[in-house]
């Protein structure tokens, strides 16, 4: 079975202050790391970037402009993915995804899940809360045992993941949309380290894990 993977780099990093995407890490840019990390499993690596990249492709076997949205933008990389068996989909800005994470996404396919996504316990308490004029008021504390946080990369049938994006507009991650078809998702052990870098200070850490070896 053949694996493409679709890196999303489409995004204006409107609370970094730009697009952190291209920020440079080291010596390659975030998104080099994850379109490096997206080859070790892919034999194609689509980069969805903003409508006026002038960037160097960033390793990337093709380049295509995103849409308005990041489901627009999956959207635009899933019609230059071919005929893959399966689709992993990252986001850029999460470059200290390990191979392994990758690896452990699409095996889960590959051994018959619909999707498969790497999930964290969550260990802080969780409140849901409502607002009353402009001070938070906690409605109640949530049960969080059978609640985790999800990351990227996210892997996918293909016919399933094409179905999916037909027939929604929107979600906040890929996973949402395959749910709604009544697919099985698979979460496996996701990664304390892969953090996505939404603030110039994740930037930081991430650049801190790297030099600690982590």
């Amino acid at each position: 079975m053949t694996v493409a993977a679709i890196v999303v780099a489409g995004g204006q990093g409107a609370r970094f202050g730009g697009p952190k995407q291209f920020e440079l890490l080291g010596d390659d840019s975030v998104a080099a790391y994850s379109v490096r990390a997206a080859r070790s499993v892919a034999s194609r690596v689509v980069l969805v970037v903003p409508e006026h990249y002038n960037g160097n492709g960033e390793g990337a076997d093709i380049i295509v402009a995103g849409g308005a949205s990041r489901a627009g933008s999956v959207r635009a990389g899933l019609s230059q993915c071919g005929d893959a068996d399966v689709i992993v989909v990252h986001d850029a800005a999460r470059p200290a995804a390990s191979v392994a994470l990758f690896e452990s996404v699409v095996r889960a396919v590959l051994d018959g899940a619909d999707a498969a996504i790497p999930g964290l316990a969550i260990t802080d308490t969780v409140k849901r809360v409502c607002a009353d004029n402009s001070t938070l008021v906690v409605r109640e504390t949530v049960p969080r045992g059978d609640l985790v946080t999800v990351q990227t990369p996210q892997a996918f049938r293909r016919e399933l993941l094409v179905r999916a994006h037909e027939h929604a507009d929107e979600a906040t991650d890929d996973a949402a949309l395959v749910e709604a078809l009544g697919a099985r998702v698979i979460v496996v052990a996701g990664e304390s380290a892969n953090i996505k870098i939404t603030e110039p200070g994740d930037l930081a850490r991430v650049a801190q894990l790297a030099k600690d070896g982590q």
